[in-house]
């Protein structure tokens, strides 16, 4: 019998931009994403989940189907709608409202400072390439702790940097939709680190109960195919997305051996980087600072050796078999092994998962402990009705829950799973044709549905046995 520990949390994820809605009331700033989604003309995060005012709906759900634990994020802009000066009072009491339903409905809050959500403000301004950013998002951070330390224990300073990032400077499908500008795709990873270093010295100074965190997504990268120069491409790719950000987490800089990795790739792309002296003494103050480590998990990848030029195609609307990445200096992701994947071309590989657990304990043995802040299955989920038959999710669930199992039983520490997400909500690429959640939105009406995943989980959840 696989059975999970006791104190393991059973959570479902959200994000703010993508549930809440509600993008002008309460005296909310605009992001970045407002300006971008208008001009795309395609989707809007209006009125996305309605969040806003459905909380006490999903919070009841929560508790009525065994999920003891939450993820959400604070929206900077609805705290401080040019992301610094004077505190907006509407944004404040709705989350005290909302994290003190998550009180009464026995729901760990999970709090993501970043998910993101810049404000647009400062995203015109550089966004993290502009250093004076990083000490407006400590302040921000530094007014949350002292505002809600009595209704929120977990905090977690940035969700996905790497995402953020190459989303924003590499494949151009965030805003402000730059492609392969390796140079700030890099310092943007870097400076972020540098936020979240700063952040966790001034929580830990504050000493405030509770514990702190950051969020990265990891996907294992193994070599195409068994050949030495697929393995230095894999090597390379995990150099740019994995392990340059582990290192900054946990060893307070970069390894010589990643200086060079990154500046071969640099190189390649007539890119630089700026990387101070009292950056990396900055992050090695930190480095033994981290409460928990939150990773995100979707997929692994396969890696090629490449030297052709850079050509990335995002499948952002479900048609299996369209995605294209190729890194100039890195290598190519390959989609043709005998892995299931999603409409969306992600692969379904849990061993990849638990090869990234295990990985951490080995090569960075001061970190505490592991959260899976995010795992989901986005799917066409079909409505036929009021019942929602999602029983590939329910394997997809399955698979990734042994692998974490597994890892427990391999000496991993990890206290909890969150799934992508608690319902369905706003897709940054996709809008609302690719659903993750446990309960059904009807974006119309805004009804929940529970899927048959959610009763599901809910026994796993009550029970702690993998079935």
């Amino acid at each position: 019998m696989k059975k999970l520990p006791k104190d393991f949390v059973f959570g479902g994820a959200t994000a703010a931009y993508q549930a809440e809605g509600a993008t002008k009331e309460g005296n909310k700033g605009r992001v970045a994403w407002d300006t971008y989604l208008e001009k795309e003309g395609k989707f809007l995060a209006e009125p996305a989940s309605d969040f806003y005012h459905k909380y006490p709906i999903d919070l009841a759900l929560s508790e009525q189907f065994g999920i003891n634990g939450i993820r959400i994020s604070v929206a900077w802009s609805r705290i401080f709608p040019e992301g610094y000066g004077t505190p907006n009072q509407e944004g404040i009491d709705f989350y005290h409202r909302l994290f003190k339903e998550c009180r009464k409905r026995h729901v760990e809050p999970f709090v993501t400072l970043h998910h993101f959500d810049t404000p647009e403000v400062l995203h015109c301004n550089g966004d993290f390439l502009n250093r004076d950013n990083i000490e407006h998002f400590v302040n921000y951070a530094i007014f949350c702790f002292k505002e809600f330390q009595e209704d929120v224990r977990y905090w977690v300073t940035f969700n996905e940097i790497w995402p953020v990032s190459s989303g924003q400077y590499l494949v151009g499908k965030f805003p402000p939709g730059i492609r392969f500008d390796y140079g700030k795709l890099v310092q943007s990873m870097h400076n972020m680190m540098l936020a979240h270093a700063k952040t966790v010295i001034a929580f830990k100074a504050l000493k405030i109960k509770g514990e702190i965190g950051v969020i990265h997504s990891l996907e294992y990268k193994y070599p195409y195919e068994n050949k030495q120069e697929n393995t230095f491409a894999a090597k390379k790719d995990d150099t740019l997305s994995n392990t340059f950000l582990l290192e900054a987490t946990f060893n307070g800089g970069y390894s010589a051996e990643t200086l060079d990795i990154i500046q071969f790739i640099l190189r390649a792309n007539n890119a630089s980087v700026d990387i101070k002296k009292e950056d990396l003494e900055l992050l090695k103050h930190a480095s033994d600072k981290n409460d928990f480590l939150g990773i995100n998990y979707y997929q692994s990848n396969f890696i090629q050796n490449y030297s052709g030029e850079n050509e990335i195609f995002h499948n952002g609307t479900g048609e299996k078999g369209t995605s294209v990445f190729r890194l100039k200096g890195v290598g190519e992701h390959k989609f043709d092994m005998d892995i299931p994947r999603t409409d969306w071309d992600w692969l379904i590989y849990p061993k990849g998962l638990y090869d990234m657990m295990v990985r951490i304990k080995k090569e960075y043995p001061n970190y505490k402990k592991i959260y899976v802040t995010e795992n989901g299955m986005g799917y066409k989920d079909e409505f036929k009705d009021g019942v929602i038959d999602d029983e590939p999710r329910i394997d997809y669930i399955r698979q990734h829950l042994e692998a974490i199992h597994q890892a427990i039983e391999d000496g991993v520490i990890v206290k909890g799973y969150f799934l992508w997400s608690l319902m369905d909500v706003f897709s940054w690429s996709n809008g609302y044709n690719k659903r993750y959640g446990l309960f059904y939105v009807d974006f119309d009406t805004q009804e929940r549905y529970p899927k048959k995943s959610a009763y599901w989980y809910k026994i796993v959840a009550q029970t702690r046995e993998i079935k």
